[in-house]
């Protein structure tokens, strides 16, 4: 089974922008290609990053939702009926919002331009992921396919530990522990070998 990690950049390039028709908009990056993240996990410290076109089978496959602050009972829009949008460019995963004409979108509206909320975080599923083991001191956990369920704006960004990986699931102990059984497998099958 997959769990769900939630992950929080820093996005102090959210963007408003309004139109005559009274339309809001905040624009802004999701994820950032390559960019490392905090250190994370508690079994070992690693940093992740993203590789570009992670989430492109995703966006082509699944309807993710736009929440306030990974707030299922929130929701702010969604890729089914083009109120979220979401595009792949050289620089990460970019989203376009529209925010509803509702308590909860103007709530929304007014923090962002007030400064007092500046961050995006993204919920995803790891599908396929790289550890880079060369740097004891450095581990790298490179993300390169997921499944995004859902973007959020949230007060704290900047990319720290998600309280659901660093608490519930700790990846890189996990990818240990797949990496031992297939060592203990191989050896238990040479020993029936011989």
């Amino acid at each position: 089974m997959n769990k769900t990690e939630k992950r929080n950049i820093n996005a102090s390039s959210i963007e408003i922008r309004e139109d005559e028709s009274d339309s809001k908009i905040i624009t802004g990056y999701a994820v950032k290609w390559e960019m490392k993240s905090h250190p994370m996990g508690y079994f070992r410290r690693f940093k992740e990053q993203f590789r570009k076109g992670a989430f492109a089978d995703s966006l082509t496959a699944d309807d993710q939702l736009a929440l306030w602050s990974h707030d299922t009972s929130r929701v702010l829009g969604r890729t089914k009926n083009g109120t979220l949008r979401l595009f792949e460019d050289d620089i990460g995963l970019r989203f376009e919002l529209d925010l509803p004409n509702t308590t909860l979108g103007n709530d929304t509206l007014e923090t962002i331009r007030r400064g007092d909320v500046e961050g995006v975080s993204f919920g995803f599923q790891m599908r396929k992921e790289e550890w880079d083991e060369t740097d004891r001191d450095n581990i790298i956990r490179t993300i390169t396919t997921a499944k995004l369920i859902e973007i959020s704006p949230v007060a704290f960004p900047a990319y720290p530990d998600s309280q659901v990986s660093a608490r519930s699931n700790d990846p890189y102990q996990s990818f240990i522990k797949e990496r031992q059984q297939k060592s203990l497998r191989k050896k238990l099958l040479l020993k029936t070998y011989l």
